[in-house]
């Protein structure tokens, strides 16, 4: 059995946030904005950050990714394969990425060479809420294929996020889910501060305004 030492969990955290700092401090010095997805294994993270580097780079933004994985390399060859510069994450067992594996990421990047970068963090709805990366935003991405549960099963990483989308509209009917639960939950624990963006990366529905709400 492990056992965690008072303190020590406090101290992980802390560090993390220290690096994130510089991990923010030095995206910014290279004028970069970024980007943190998180969510679930299937809510459509990869596909979302290929349609969001695709418009940008039509828009002349300069776009690269990080894949953060447990292991493997299948989103890193899905974002290769669409055109976006990508570079491999590999956590090796952990379940989120965490600010120090971001930071060695960018030691590989020429920041200079790029206005954005999106990092596609590992498909968990818990493990991430606690370790920001030192982005600009941290988006949570849920789909319809889900169920209604999401936000009232998941309250950290909804709290712990800029923005949420709903992705997967266009299948809400034949998975015989109602997006206004989701989004009503949603409205209930931010007390209708924050707007949960929809969205449907197969037809492009709402793409464009989470762009805007990113602030490209």
């Amino acid at each position: 059995m492990h056992i965690v030492q008072p303190g020590s969990e406090f101290d992980v955290l802390r560090e993390n946030n220290k690096i994130a700092h510089e991990n923010y401090r030095d995206m910014k010095a290279h004028g970069i904005r970024s980007v943190d997805f998180m969510g679930s294994i299937g809510a459509g993270k990869t596909a979302l950050i290929i349609e969001i580097a695709k418009r940008l780079r039509a828009k002349g933004v300069r776009v690269c990714a990080i894949a953060g994985d447990v292991t493997g390399v299948d989103d890193y060859r899905r974002f290769e394969e669409s055109g976006l510069d990508a570079f491999n994450c590999n956590t090796g067992h952990e379940c989120h990425l965490d600010a120090n594996l971001v930071r060695k990421s960018l030691s590989e990047i020429d920041l200079d060479a790029y206005d954005a970068v999106l990092v596609e963090n590992v498909g968990n709805l818990v493990c991430p809420a606690d370790f920001p990366l030192g982005t600009d935003y941290r988006v949570v991405v849920v789909s319809t294929t889900e169920g209604d549960d999401m936000v009232r099963k998941h309250h950290d990483i909804f709290l712990h996020s800029d923005i949420a989308i709903l992705n997967k509209m266009d299948i809400a009917d034949a998975v015989g889910v109602d997006p206004e639960v989701i989004l009503g939950d949603y409205r209930k624990l931010t007390g209708g501060l924050k707007e949960m963006y929809t969205c449907s990366v197969r037809t492009g529905d709402g793409i464009d305004k989470i762009i805007e709400a990113l602030g490209f």
